[in-house]
């Protein structure tokens, strides 16, 4: 048996543009082929606002995402409705909190939080929002509220952000494939998933 990790976060704009091309990998994968996500953490909890200059490299990047991968979409009324801040932790945790309260609801909150953030012009880098996804994904309130901020659900996202380092991940998003004492590093194609199917075939079939 073999793993693929899929290293990302939930506010990775490159991330949420290859989601398409993400689903149709996985859906695709052979059976003796694992699979599961680790959360990388693009930045560390922050309360100050976005630099300008910061705000506009990463409008400049969501322009550029959306010309090489023309169906991904973003509403940039987000950068004059909010206060934007350089913060992903708080997504990452909420990923977290859900998965621990029900692994099915894991994929549920990542999509809640990217479509929050690039379709609905919310911020994920507040608890309130996380919290209101939470509930409309189905999640108790109560339950995730405890969990989003207990020490527990940053000590997993910790774990995972040194697994992620381990890995040799410095970029999201990324593709790991492993086999014993093995790492393979998988290179991302936005728009297509054969490529990446082929080599992880190819893999298997003569280095392991």
């Amino acid at each position: 048996m073999a793993h693929l990790y899929y290293i990302h976060d939930p506010m990775c704009s490159w991330c949420w543009g290859f989601r398409p091309v993400l689903e149709v990998l996985m859906s695709r994968l052979p059976d003796n082929i694992t699979s599961s996500r680790l959360l990388g953490g693009l930045a560390a909890d922050s309360s100050q606002p976005m630099p300008d200059d910061l705000r506009i490299r990463l409008q400049s990047t969501w322009r550029k995402i959306g010309k090489r991968i023309p169906s991904t979409r973003f509403n940039f009324d987000f950068w004059v409705r909010n206060t934007p801040r350089r913060s992903t932790y708080p997504a990452c945790r909420a990923v977290i909190a859900a998965r621990s309260i029900d692994p099915e609801m894991e994929d549920s909150m990542i999509v809640a939080i990217q479509q929050a953030y690039y379709l609905q012009a919310r911020n994920p880098s507040d608890d309130t929002t996380l919290i209101e996804l939470a509930m409309e994904i189905g999640l108790n309130e109560q339950q995730f509220s405890k969990l989003l901020n207990h020490s527990s659900t940053q000590q997993k996202l910790d774990s995972e952000i040194a697994q992620s380092l381990l890995l040799g991940v410095r970029s999201f998003p990324s593709l790991v494939l492993q086999h014993e004492e093995s790492y393979w590093p998988v290179a991302i194609d936005y728009l297509n998933a054969e490529p990446m199917l082929e080599l992880i075939h190819n893999l298997i079939d003569t280095d392991f």
